[in-house]
């Protein structure tokens, strides 16, 4: 395959598109995160929602890293790993129910 094959207007799509899937979560995650934090009752570190990225287990991993950086006592892993795989749960359904949807 030349390269002039593989850089089309389609394949930039895709790839901008991925890009947007995977940023938008991500901050949304971390911005829901954030006003978790501020509400009365028990703490949320606001990490966990940068986790939601279906990146199984690699978002968790990150967020464990970043967490540990700030704050070496910072044991997130298994708390990221809860809305890591809601978000892969949660896209399976969607999926099912797209393609249930008549066409």
């Amino acid at each position: 395959m030349d390269g002039e094959s593989f850089l089309r207007g389609a394949t930039l799509k895709l790839l901008v598109h991925g890009c947007v899937a995977f940023a938008v979560p991500t901050a949304g995650g971390v911005l829901l995160g954030r006003l978790m934090s501020r509400l009365p009752g028990r703490p949320v570190n606001p990490l966990i929602g940068a986790a939601g990225a279906s990146a199984v287990p690699m978002a968790a991993r990150v967020t464990h890293n970043v967490g540990q950086e700030e704050d070496h006592d910072n044991d997130l892993l298994m708390h990221a790993m809860g809305p890591n795989v809601a978000r892969v749960i949660g896209t399976a359904v969607v999926a099912s129910a797209l393609l249930a949807l008549p066409k």
